[in-house]
Parts: structure tokens; C-alpha cells; sequence
């Protein structure tokens, strides 16, 4: 017989979790409360647990747009007209009722087709399907393939589970499912929060180093450590390949990696974060130290920047736009963590054009700023959209009207950085704060087409002056012509996350009702029997285990509101724990076919928090609530990456104190 812990203390005045437990055998249904055993049988025992579980499930459940409060840690990408926003850590609103971050279940979009009226950015959806076998990660890669109309996912740092052996797994937009595309060939394994790009043009996806670590690789009993290698995945071919990295051969994680159509078949550029030695210590990566990689040739070169180089960053975000001439290649970045002195990061772009290699500042957001870190960057024509990330230094949260996005005017067309999203700015157009550097006009003509003191290896001078020239993809797959129509379709059967008022009614009156009177009949039974039962000396606390320092690791933070128990509450899916993997993956219900059928039900077991080395967070402070940010927490002690809540953006624009919390959008 198998006993499951069942956290359900919400349901009921239990001392702690440790008070109930749930068994299911072969015929009986069973209660064990308080020490004293209740058993149901049949029909009775299956309808208990399915109320049970419906009742937890529905109380916990938010409404990922009403109860926005900040996201973080996620993974982003752009296919046709829809950003899509996957996984991560969520924290909802209101703060003060809900002190802890969750693991993000719902897979969800931006339609970049509309820009509602007093929103300022475009509309978010959260009714796409992702079942519990699709494993909810943060800091993986998410890489668009617009011509099959999937995305895919690989890597990351699973929070909640155990991680599970690496597989690639690839959202089908067109049916609104999910596929497996097994496990990748020649050893590769699972990394997380290595610099990763998706190149659906050429159909490639690529990440350079990471961290493995037991988040993201199964039985791993050592300290995390980085990678130093490219892993690139051909979408057409479904091929792995696993390259050797630039040729200092360093480890590294953290940084960002940035694709540019310059040279035959394009270019990977790569910059921040951290490098570590063989020993384990971490260093921060230079910002002039820029790595190039040829996609034809597969070389590496390194290229030293000049100009005004921005503070060593990590965990910062990136998008690339290009002038219609390709005279110049702009890669902007935002935010970030920082180190040393500049420890809680930052609140600024900087933008590094090429082939100059010249760093210009964009904006700063000054000591009246909101660093933060852990968040995406999306180019969509002419605008960046920043999305999400988690802030050291405040408390609130992170514009819940626009769910955590805000929209960078690149070429600067409103004469201001940051504005409500404009559906019809569709053209990239280089900002007066690079024209001064380098030359030309907004549409192009840069006359610094090299650095001051010249290329390091004359290649790069050579690949420059080359504009990639790439023949069309064909699809693999019959692609319907009203692609757009079918996406609709797909979309708006599966919204089947127990969100209706109907489903959260039912479960939540009839769950309660009668799991409280049967809890309730338990608990005056053993008050009566037995009124001074003393606690149980086995029991122990959820996570009593010490915080462990990691080379990733922030600060800890001891006044954090998060504690590192909370970040490993059970999650919501439910699921058979011998359920085998499927190829096609479909649904998002949280009971799969299976688990309330038989005699009763079956609860997967939730796996107890295990010793990890989790990052901290740092220390936060309110006394910024009057900035373009604001937000709501901070991450505790023995925390995973940065847990304080994001910021505020004030629907109009960055002002400054002691206005109401504005923010950029």
C-alpha cells in the first residue's frame, strides 16, 4: 500500500501537514487523521478523493490576468503575431494574502495584433494547453520555428519536481497540443540559464553554456557547475550537434546570445554574464569582451568593444534590430543583476552596435530606478518588449494592468524610450543616440564600420561587409492555409485549467462542503476518543535543510518573506507517478485519464524538498515606491534565484517621485 502525503491543511484547523495523510488500496479508501484510520468504501471512497482534490485545486487556483501580480525566470518567443510566455515563477495579487512565488502553469500568449485601449501593451491570453506531463521550468530555451508553427522548449531549472532526463518538447500551435521530440543524441544534457537563441529563419536553436545542476539534471549529487559548449538543434533535420564554445574555453552561464544577418548564413553574438574557473569560483564576464560565432564556418572570434561599456551584468535581457541597409546591427540589453557594489543590477539599455562595436547608452533609470533581473526581451518590428523579471529592491507589483510588460521604442519615433505599444510601428529605425556615434541617418548609411582600433581577426572585417543570404525553409508538415483561423480554434476548446466560476463553484461547495463534513466527523471522532493526543516526534519540518550557496547565487536575504519551503509547495498537477511518457502530448487538464478511475483515486506523490544549492535573493526595500517601479516582496534566505515581486509601470510613461508609482511600459 502506498501512502501519499496530501497537503490540505487549508481545508481544515490541522496543526501541520504532517497531521493527514491519504492511502488508497486495492478496495479501500482511507483517512488516516490525527491517528485514527477512517475507511470508505467504492463509490463513496472515489467521490471523497475527487472532491478532495478538486477543492485543493480550486483554492489555490488564480486567475493568471485578474490576479497578476509579477512574473519572473520564464521563457519567451515570438511566432507570427503572438508572443508566448512559458513557465517561470509567478506571484500573485494581492501580495500581503499571498506571500510566496509559484511555479507558472499556464502557457499563455500576447496577440500582437491589438493594443486595447487603456492597456498600452497587447492583449494577453492564458488559455493554451500544457498538461502535467510538460515538465514548468524556468531559465530554459524557447526557440520559434514560424514556418512549422511550433515552438520548442529545452533545459532549465524545474523548482517544483524532481528534474526528469533531458527531452525536447515542442508546443504545435496549430492543434494546440504538445509534442515529445524525445531525447537529444551524443550525451547532451539538460542546462539552464545558458545564453540561448532560436534562428527560425535558418532553423536553428542554439544555447551556449549553462549550469547543470540537480534542478536540471537528474541524480546530480554535486555542486552546479557551467558548461562551456554550444548545443544547436536542427529543426529540420530534428539533429543535435554538440560544438566546442569560444576559444578561451571557459564555462559560462547567464549572458546573452543574439542572432544578426551579417556574413553568409548569419552570426551568433554573445557577451555577459558569468565565467567559471575549474575550481568553482565565478567571475564576471567583461562587457567589451564580445564573442562572435560564423554559422557557415562554425569558428569562434573574440572582439574587444569600446566606447561607454556598460557594468558587468547577469540574468539581463537582449533583442537585436538592424537598419534597412544593414550598415549598422544594434543589439540592445536591459536590466540585469549585478555584481560587487552594483549587486542589485539595474535599470537601464545600453546598446551595442555593430560592426563598430561601439556601447552607447540608451537609458538609466538612475538612483530613483528598479533594478531587476530574470526577465525576456522580444524585438517586434521597431519595438522591444521587456517582460517580467524580479526586483531586489521593491515591493510591489509589476503593472498588473499590463502583466508585467513594457515597451521600448528602439528607434526613438515618439522621441522618448518608453510607450504604449503601437501596433503599426513595424519598421526598425536607428535612434539619434547611435547616429551620433556612428554615423548615417536613421534608415542607415553608418559610417564607422569598424572599430576604432580595428578588428581582432581580419575575418570578422570580411563577414561584416557580407549580408546573409538564406533560401526559404519548406515546411515539414502540411501547414492549413487559414493558419490563423485553426490557431483560433485550437485555442478556445482547451481553456480546461478548472478556471470557469461554474467548475470553481462546484468544486469549491461540494469539495468543501463534504470534505469538511468528513474531516469534521474525524476530528470530533478523535477529540472524543482521545483529547490529548501528543504530536508526532517523527515529524519533520517541510524543508530543514540550510541554504547552499552556489556560483549563481545572490545575496540571502534573512528579512526575505519567502522561505525556501515555500518555493517547494506541492504543485497543482496531479498525476500518475508510473504514467509513461507520451510522443503527443495533449490537453491541460490537472486529472489525466486514469486517475479517478478504478476503485478510487490516486494521488501522485509530491517529492519533498530535496538538498539543493539553491541562489538567494537580495535584500529588499520600500523606499523606492515612489519610482517608474514598484513591487511587493522579497525572496528568503534559502530562496531559488531572486524572488521579490516586480515592479509597478505607471500606464503613462516613467515620472518621478513622489507621483504615483509610473513606470515604462
Amino acid at each position: 500500500m502506498t501512502t501519499h502525503r496530501v497537503a490540505i491543511a487549508d481545508l481544515g484547523n490541522w496543526p501541520s501537514p504532517s497531521d493527514g495523510f491519504i492511502q488508497r488500496g486495492k478496495y479501500n479508501f482511507f483517512i488516516i487523521f490525527r491517528g485514527r484510520t477512517f475507511i470508505f468504501m467504492g463509490r463513496m471512497a472515489k467521490a471523497i478523493g475527487l472532491l478532495l482534490l478538486f477543492a485543493r485545486v480550486s483554492l489555490q487556483q488564480k486567475d493568471p490576468l485578474n490576479d497578476f501580480c509579477r512574473r519572473f525566470g520564464h521563457q519567451s518567443c515570438v511566432v507570427d503575431s503572438k508572443l508566448y510566455i512559458d513557465g517561470g515563477q509567478v506571484d500573485w495579487n494581492p501580495i500581503p494574502a499571498n506571500r510566496q512565488n509559484y511555479t507558472n502553469t499556464w502557457e499563455s500568449y500576447h496577440d500582437l495584433t491589438t493594443s486595447p485601449a487603456g492597456v498600452g501593451v497587447p492583449q494577453l491570453h492564458a488559455n493554451l494547453s500544457k498538461n502535467s506531463s510538460i515538465p514548468d521550468v524556468s531559465g530554459a530555451a524557447l526557440w520559434p520555428d514560424a514556418v512549422n508553427k511550433r515552438f520548442y522548449l529545452f533545459g532549465g531549472d524545474n523548482y517544483q519536481d524532481s528534474p526528469s532526463v533531458a527531452n525536447l518538447y515542442s508546443y504545435d500551435i496549430l492543434y494546440d497540443k504538445w509534442d515529445s521530440f524525445g531525447t537529444p543524441s551524443q550525451g547532451i544534457q539538460s542546462v539552464s540559464w545558458g545564453a540561448g537563441v532560436g534562428i527560425s529563419d535558418i532553423g536553428q536553436g542554439y544555447i551556449l553554456g549553462g549550469w547543470l545542476s540537480n534542478y536540471s539534471v537528474p541524480g546530480w549529487n554535486g555542486a552546479p557547475f557551467a558548461t562551456n559548449s554550444l548545443l544547436s538543434y536542427d529543426m529540420d533535420n530534428q539533429a543535435w550537434s554538440n560544438n566546442t564554445g569560444p576559444s578561451d574555453n571557459a564555462a559560462r552561464a547567464e549572458g546573452v546570445m543574439v542572432y544578426v544577418p551579417a556574413s553568409d548564413s548569419g552570426m551568433l553574438i554573445q557577451f555577459g554574464g558569468v565565467t567559471v574557473e575549474a575550481n568553482g569560483t565565478t567571475d564576471a564576464s567583461p562587457m567589451e569582451k564580445i564573442n562572435v560565432y560564423d554559422v557557415k564556418s562554425g569558428k569562434w572570434y573574440t572582439q574587444t568593444a569600446s566606447g561607454s561599456v556598460p557594468p558587468t551584468r547577469r540574468r539581463f535581457c537582449a533583442g537585436a534590430a538592424w537598419a534597412p541597409d544593414q550598415s549598422s546591427y544594434n543589439i540592445y540589453i536591459y536590466g540585469g543583476l549585478g555584481f560587487g557594489v552594483n549587486g542589485p543590477g539595474f535599470d537601464d539599455v545600453w546598446i551595442l552596435s555593430l560592426p563598430s562595436f561601439k556601447w552607447i547608452p540608451f537609458y538609466n533609470g538612475g538612483t530613483s530606478g528598479f533594478p531587476h533581473n530574470s526577465l525576456t526581451c522580444n524585438v517586434v518590428g521597431g519595438q522591444m518588449l521587456v517582460t517580467g523579471g524580479t526586483f531586489p529592491l521593491s515591493d510591489a507589483c509589476d503593472s498588473p494592468t499590463t502583466w508585467g510588460m513594457h515597451v521600448l521604442d528602439m528607434g526613438k519615433v515618439s522621441g522618448k524610450q518608453w510607450n504604449p505599444y503601437n501596433v503599426n510601428l513595424t519598421n526598425y529605425i536607428v535612434p539619434p543616440e547611435v547616429i551620433s556615434v556612428i554615423g548615417g541617418s536613421s534608415t542607415g548609411g553608418a559610417t564607422a564600420t569598424a572599430p576604432v582600433n580595428g578588428f581582432d581577426n581580419n575575418d570578422l572585417g570580411v563577414y561584416f561587409t557580407q549580408k546573409a543570404s538564406i533560401a526559404s525553409r519548406t515546411a515539414s508538415r502540411v501547414i492549413p492555409v487559414a493558419t490563423q483561423s485553426a490557431t483560433s480554434t485550437a485555442k478556445s476548446s482547451s481553456s480546461v485549467k478548472i478556471t470557469g466560476a461554474a467548475i470553481a463553484g462546484i468544486a469549491v461547495g461540494g469539495g468543501l462542503l463534504l470534505s469538511t463534513l468528513v474531516l469534521g466527523a474525524c476530528f470530533l471522532f478523535c477529540r472524543k476518543r482521545n483529547k490529548a493526543i501528543p504530536p508526532n516526534s517523527n515529524t519533520t519540518p517541510e524543508s530543514s535543510n540550510p541554504p547552499y550557496p552556489t556560483p549563481y547565487s545572490v545575496p540571502f536575504s534573512p528579512q526575505s518573506q519567502y522561505s525556501h519551503a515555500e518555493m517547494f509547495k506541492p504543485a497543482l498537477h496531479y498525476q500518475l507517478p508510473t504514467t509513461p511518457e507520451p510522443v503527443e502530448l495533449y490537453g491541460s487538464d490537472y486529472l489525466r485519464k486514469g486517475q479517478a478511475e478504478g476503485e478510487g483515486l490516486e494521488l501522485s506523490k509530491p517529492q519533498p524538498p530535496r538538498p539543493r544549492h539553491t541562489p538567494g535573493s537580495l535584500k529588499s526595500s520600500n523606499s523606492d515606491a515612489g519610482t517608474h517601479f514598484s513591487r511587493s516582496n522579497t525572496v528568503g534566505s534559502n530562496t531559488i534565484i531572486s524572488s521579490p515581486t516586480t515592479p509597478v509601470y505607471h500606464n503613462l510613461g516613467r515620472s518621478p517621485p513622489p507621483m504615483p508609482p509610473p513606470n515604462h511600459f
